[in-house]
């Protein structure tokens, strides 16, 4: 059965993708605010796809913590699930996303007309000044900035290996950042098929001011997120034991190790 629901949910949620980029080319000249409102009825729809086909819930906490205006939001990133999901809550947002995507055809002109922020990865330390160029521009016009601080999707449990960059943002910006903790992952994984029922919670955390040094920032970022991650994966064990060998193999990776252990079957 997991594997039946898995492969339908696979099947409509590229569907559903579909239907919405067909929707999305009248939209491409128009202003931003459409072609992000439009990508928000995709990931609205996605989620109830996911729901009523594996039967995997959701739940948002800490709202009041979010902030209108300027702001980064900094995510820990286990899932494509967390991609669809954050811009339901925020009105006017851009990514910090690798430039490939913007390749993908339809995909990547929705991106591109969505003003999205796309990096060369291959750069390094070099594309720094490049992109709090390109930060400053969205914050001066009240948009807010997501950025997965460890820049790739990591597998539930697995050792954190967050990237400095999000620390140089917060300097050289002076925005606040809002941490964001998840337990997506186990639920369903970075290249993984199988997608397990139960409740993905996204909980955001008090937000650290601007002020702190840039490695006092960046401690108490991957501490404050790590420890509510930690504490998400914990009680989702607790209620769904059979989570427990995903999250113990994931526990003992390397930093830098891909995603295996999170797709084995349970």
């Amino acid at each position: 059965m997991l594997f039946l629901r898995s492969l339908l949910f696979q099947i409509v949620y590229y569907l559903n993708l579909a239907f919405w980029m067909t929707l999305w080319l009248p939209s491409l000249p128009l202003h931003r605010g459409v072609t992000l409102e439009l990508g928000r009825q995709w990931g609205r729809t996605s989620l109830w796809w996911l729901d009523k086909i594996c039967g995997v819930k959701h739940e948002f906490r800490g709202l009041e913590n979010i902030r209108e205006g300027a702001v980064i939001v900094a995510c820990k990133h286990q899932s494509v699930w967390e991609t669809f999901a954050l811009p339901l809550l925020f009105p006017d947002f851009s990514y910090i996303l690798k430039r490939e995507l913007i390749f993908i055809p339809f995909f990547g002109w929705y991106l591109l007309s969505a003003e999205q922020i796309a990096i060369d990865r291959s750069k390094g330390g070099k594309l720094l000044p490049q992109l709090v160029r390109k930060t400053k521009e969205i914050f001066a016009d009240g948009r807010q900035l997501f950025i997965f601080p460890e820049g790739t999707r990591r597998p539930a449990g697995a050792p954190p290996a967050y990237k400095f960059g999000v620390a140089q943002i917060y300097k050289e910006t002076g925005k606040p950042v809002i941490p964001a903790a998840l337990n997506s992952g186990l639920f369903w994984a970075r290249r993984a098929f199988f997608i397990r029922p139960g409740t993905v919670v996204l909980e955001f955390l008090p937000a650290i001011e601007p002020g702190l040094g840039t490695r006092e920032f960046f401690d108490e970022l991957q501490n404050r997120i790590e420890t509510a991650t930690d504490a998400l994966i914990e009680a989702a064990v607790a209620k769904d034991p059979s989570l427990a060998p995903i999250v113990a193999a994931n526990r003992n990776l390397p930093r830098n190790a891909p995603n295996k252990a999170a797709s084995l079957k349970s």
